[in-house]
């Protein structure tokens, strides 16, 4: 055990509170997702080039850093794919999957983000549980454990679900307009990120476009979704979210409907989709639109509320989705508050006056 002064700690272990002065073991490093490791940066990169940090900030990073980030996998179509290691011990050369800091082993690289920073494990963060005792546990990311056997219960508040044809389709843009435009019609909003990368800029987006409480998969210990994790994370997070009496809850669901990150079986399964209220897709093109659409009614059973996204970006793309698939079309950086007021019509709220808002 030895202690190591970092100089960046990124959003991944945000709920350890942890400082810049931690203690460290360098030996008996357990190799699972949602571990806590202390790295050095090898190289500079002029792409993909920053870290999150725990304050939501972008922090550049660069060689010779002493960053803390987690264990963990990711498959991401416009990212880097890598793996967990098969073991992590002192010394080891493993790579920087994504700016929120989760740490692996690279498999692919997307030519745009250009080759991912490596890192020279240095060791594992210490916690230490135990009142009055210097014994020192493997730190893990999230405030508490998920739970895989939690039922869903939303305590029948109105659930909005925004689904995407891929990574960058628009999804956290939409759900920033939507949850605005609640909000400035007297809504309070509660929103969560279910499926994806551990990453919170999204949901930090979403409270400054109005949420009054957000969470997101991490928050559970989950560094990276899967099929077998992503229901009981939006089975926990739709029941957390309801808590506090929200009048509408807005999640979004990270990657595409076919990806790696669980997706698809969020959607298939039954209790969930009934949680539904209101199911958003932001598509990249209208045939992106047509596959989705045609996905989400033919697979799913789900008619969706709107199209929003890339594919909504002009007069040309809003028309062919509204004469061909009969669905409402609105893009949420133009039109933001009217895709906002569509999906409220189409959750048949009631929002407040103007007064009422002010009283509050």
């Amino acid at each position: 055990m030895k202690t190591v002064v970092v100089d960046k700690i990124a959003s991944i272990t945000q709920a350890l509170n942890l400082g810049h002065e931690l203690r460290v073991a360098t030996d008996n490093i357990p190799c699972e997702e949602g571990v806590v490791l202390v790295v050095e940066i090898l190289n500079n990169k002029s792409t993909y080039n920053t870290l999150e940090l725990t304050s939501g900030r972008m922090a550049k990073a660069a060689k010779g850093d002493i960053i803390v980030g987690a264990l963990g996998h990711r498959q991401a179509l416009f990212g880097y794919s890598g793996h967990l290691p098969t073991s992590v011990k002192e010394g080891d050369i493993i790579q920087v999957l994504n700016i929120g800091g989760v740490l692996g082993v690279v498999e692919s690289v997307n030519p745009e983000k250009g080759q991912p920073f490596n890192a020279k494990v240095i060791g594992v963060v210490l916690q230490f549980p135990y009142l009055g005792e210097r014994i020192g546990v493997p730190a893990r990311v999230g405030y508490k454990r998920l739970d895989y056997n939690v039922a869903v219960n939303t305590r029948n508040v109105p659930v909005v679900a925004l689904a995407g044809t891929c990574m960058e389709a628009g999804k956290t843009a939409a759900a920033c307009a939507i949850v605005a435009r609640m909000r400035h019609r007297g809504l309070n909003v509660h929103a969560f990120k279910a499926t994806g990368v551990s990453l919170r800029r999204d949901i930090l987006a979403m409270e400054d476009a109005g949420a009054r409480k957000s969470m997101i998969f991490t928050d559970l210990g989950v560094v990276t979704t899967t099929a077998k994790t992503g229901p009981a994370i939006t089975r926990a997070l739709l029941t957390e979210m309801s808590q506090g009496e929200p009048d509408v809850i807005v999640f979004e669901l990270g990657d595409g409907i076919l990806g790696a990150y669980g997706v698809e079986a969020i959607l298939s399964s039954p209790d969930i989709r009934n949680a539904l209220t209101s199911v958003v897709l932001s598509a990249n093109d209208p045939v992106a639109a047509w596959g989705g659409v045609k996905l989400l009614r033919e697979q799913f059973g789900i008619e969706p509320s709107v199209v929003t996204g890339p594919a909504t970006d002009n007069a040309v793309g809003v028309n062919i989705i509204k004469d061909k698939f009969g669905v409402p079309a609105f893009n949420a950086i133009t039109d933001g508050a009217a895709l906002g007021d569509c999906v409220i019509d189409s959750l048949k709220l009631t929002p407040k006056t103007k007064a009422e808002v002010i009283e509050e």
